[in-house]
């Protein structure tokens, strides 16, 4: 259902090294960049994210409530992408761990606030 998701940056070139790192874990790389805009994903692909200075020209803020929730193969690729999140300069918001009925998860937020997630669903869910 969800095409990509954009997230706003008020430094491109400091804030895309973040998610070129987590991006090769997952297995992908930019698929599209411009002055002001990289997105990541794979052409014909599951969902993407892309990375903006805003159009309008204000500063970009943190959506209270917002996350994007990236899905991880397993339990071992999860602590990788929390482990490249803080490496890469993100802030821990939750270390990598059964958040119930199987779920698990890690939370961590992006040099700009933006929360984020790797996380695992547990089998035949």
């Amino acid at each position: 259902m969800i095409g990509y998701v954009t997230l706003g940056t008020n430094d491109l070139a400091k804030a895309a090294p973040f998610y070129d790192a987590l991006a090769a874990e997952l297995g992908i790389g930019r698929m599209m960049e411009y002055e002001t805009f990289i997105a990541w994903g794979e052409p014909g692909g599951g969902a993407g994210i892309g990375l903006t200075k805003p159009f309008d020209g204000n500063a970009a803020c943190v959506g209270n409530g917002v996350m994007v929730a990236l899905a991880a193969k397993d339990q071992a690729q999860v602590q990788r992408l929390y482990d490249i999140a803080l490496a890469n300069g993100g802030t821990d918001e939750g270390a990598p761990g059964d958040r119930g009925g199987g779920f698990y998860a890690a939370y961590f937020r992006d040099l700009d606030g933006n929360k984020l997630n790797a996380f695992v669903m547990p089998a035949g869910e």
